[in-house]
Formats: C-alpha cells, sequence, structure tokens
C-alpha cells in the first residue's frame, strides 16, 4: 500500500483535532470524518459543530453526525465509504462489533494513557490525581471491551509538578497524532506488533464530575495540589469563602523551609493552625493550612468575574484571618 491509506476518521472534541490533522497532511487518504451531532453552547445556547466537524468542514471533508451507529443504513454509509481501517479519538460513541470489523484493518484508537493503566473516560485527569510520575499515548486495536484491546503502538511523557489538566491535554493531543502516523506506517509495512494487555494491571478514569472540585482542607497540600491541577480548566477546583464560591485556577505546595516561614508571617488568632485558615498574605499567592503542609493560592475567580493572580485580588478583597471550607465566615465584603 505504497499510496496511503483511505481512512474513516472518528472523534469530536479538541483532543481529536491534533490527529485529524496530522492524517490530512499526510500521505493517506481521510474519506469521511464522523463526529457527534451538533450541541447548543454558549451563552445563546446556539447549535454548534464539534471541533472535528470545524475542522472537516475547513478541509472539504465529507461529515457524517449519526445519532448512534447501531442502525442498518448508517452502518451501510459507513461501509460504502470503502475505507482500509478506521481511526478513532475521543468520539463519544460505542462503536458495535458490525462496525468493528467492517474496515479491512479494523478500528484504532488513540488513548490518552499508558494502557492499561486508566482505561476509561477521563485518564488525564486521573493520572494526575493520582500523583502518577508518567503518563503517554497508547494505539490500539479497538475490540468489543472498554479500552481493552491489544496494544499497537505507546509513547511515554512525565508528568511535571506543573502540569495541569490543560497543559497535558495539549502535550498528549501531539503525542497521539505523532504515535498514529507511526503506527500507521507498520501497519503498512506489516511491521506492528500487536501486545495483548494485562487486564490485572488495569485501572478505571471515572467520568469527571463537579462535585469532586471541591477542596477539602482535612486533606494534604500534596493531594489538593493535585487536585487543582487535575480540574484545570474543568470542572476547577473551588473552596467556600465568606458563603461564595472561590474557584482555585493555580496553586502549589510549599515546600520545606518556605512552608515554615509562611508559617511565622501570621498574627492572627490561635486557629491559625486550623485546615483551611488563611496564614499568609503576600503577592505571590495566599498561604492555606491543610491537613498536612502548607498550599499557596496563586490564581483565583471570584463568582462572576474572570480569574485572576492573588496579587490583582489582595486590595480589594480582605483575607486576613479568614478561613476556607464549608465552615468558613459568611461575614465580610460582599
Amino acid at each position: 500500500m505504497s499510496n496511503g491509506l483511505k481512512i474513516i476518521f472518528a472523534g469530536t472534541p479538541d483532543f481529536s483535532v491534533a490527529a485529524l490533522d496530522a492524517l490530512i497532511n499526510s500521505s493517506h487518504q481521510v474519506v469521511a470524518v464522523y463526529t457527534q451531532p451538533d450541541r447548543p453552547a454558549g451563552r445563546g445556547r446556539q447549535l454548534t459543530g464539534s471541533p472535528v466537524k470545524q475542522c472537516a468542514l475547513h478541509h472539504n471533508l465529507p461529515v457524517e453526525q449519526p445519532q448512534s451507529l447501531k442502525e442498518q443504513d448508517t452502518q451501510a454509509t459507513l461501509r460504502a465509504y470503502a475505507a482500509d481501517l478506521m481511526v478513532v479519538v475521543a468520539y463519544g460513541l460505542i462503536l458495535p462489533e458490525t462496525v468493528l470489523q467492517t474496515p479491512p484493518l479494523g478500528c484504532i484508537n488513540i488513548h490518552a494513557s499508558l494502557l492499561p493503566r486508566w482505561r476509561g473516560a477521563a485518564p488525564i485527569q486521573r493520572a494526575i490525581l493520582a500523583g502518577d510520575a508518567e503518563t503517554g499515548v497508547t494505539i490500539m486495536q479497538m475490540d468489543k471491551g472498554l479500552d481493552t484491546g491489544a496494544m499497537l503502538h505507546g509513547v511515554k511523557t512525565p508528568i511535571s509538578p506543573s502540569d495541569t489538566g490543560s497543559t497535558l491535554h495539549e502535550r498528549l493531543a501531539v503525542l497521539g497524532a505523532e504515535a498514529l502516523l507511526e503506527t500507521l506506517v507498520r501497519i503498512q509495512t506489516g511491521s506492528v506488533q500487536p501486545v495483548a494487555q494485562q487486564d490485572e494491571f488495569s485501572t478505571y478514569a471515572d467520568k469527571l464530575n463537579k462535585a469532586e472540585a471541591q477542596l477539602d482542607w482535612q486533606r494534604s497540600a500534596l493531594e489538593l495540589d493535585r487536585q487543582v491541577r487535575a480540574f484545570n480548566p474543568w470542572p476547577v477546583a473551588e473552596t467556600q469563602w465568606q458563603g461564595k464560591r472561590l474557584r482555585v485556577w493555580r496553586a502549589h505546595v510549599l515546600e520545606g523551609e518556605s512552608a515554615k516561614g509562611s508559617s511565622g508571617q501570621h498574627t492572627g488568632q490561635a486557629t491559625a493552625l486550623e485546615p483551611g485558615s488563611v496564614i499568609a498574605i503576600q503577592r505571590e499567592g495566599l498561604d492555606v493550612m491543610t491537613a498536612d503542609g502548607v498550599l499557596r493560592l496563586t490564581q483565583l475567580q471570584l463568582p462572576g468575574k474572570k480569574a485572576l493572580p492573588v496579587q490583582d485580588l489582595i486590595n480589594s478583597c480582605e483575607f486576613t484571618d479568614q478561613h476556607f471550607g464549608q465552615s468558613s465566615v459568611l461575614t465580610g465584603p460582599g
């Protein structure tokens, strides 16, 4: 197959676009793009096409948006494209076994983890929350299970102490696109070597929900730091302050002497060392006591306002002798 493969691409969110772009700019032919139906978006709740649809239309590619792939007519349409292979990246619809078996080379998927770790919906965020030292992408031959197929190729990347859900998302999208093209070369040359997953080492990445965003100051600074980073940009970590919801976009753990020095700057009441207490206020951030260590909050967002560095808030907001969390005081500036 020296002229490239005929490929059906299926994907929906931003994460999928890098892979689609890579295929469009390769020797392969994208014969159709499948993506989820348009959804209401924005303040006006107008029907809006997915990022993948917008990319496909920009390149004049055929777009299919079935509600499901279970209908016979939908499956007949897919067969008619006579693709060699289907590439799936965060599509969001279940592929029935009939569809998995339609292309001669089957269906392959870009999954944002080092399988079998973090099968499921939110592998990027779960890896950060768990404190994993590294993650990556896996190109997988799809089967009827949930992210259980044989692995065709994998690429690793370290998770740095400053990585957020957003930065890791962007890096893995690029790595996934590169790994996809490498895998297609191996498929064409017959050099690909599928490796079965070891199910006993699998973990499941549950879908994110907003309830998880609430910071519990009875946890350690390290755990809360991971929570803030994992949930940036969604659902965004938050805490209660003076009866308001305060969203925490960025924070980091104070280490060693920095944490001790921060504690020493507080001259307030004896409750200062209780988890959730603001123990120091400075341009670099708000230092908050946790069950184990100090977390410095550096970027915050008040209700109805945009996210700002703490140095832009300390002159207009009163944080002295304040306490974050469900038991925070309900008095103070509005």
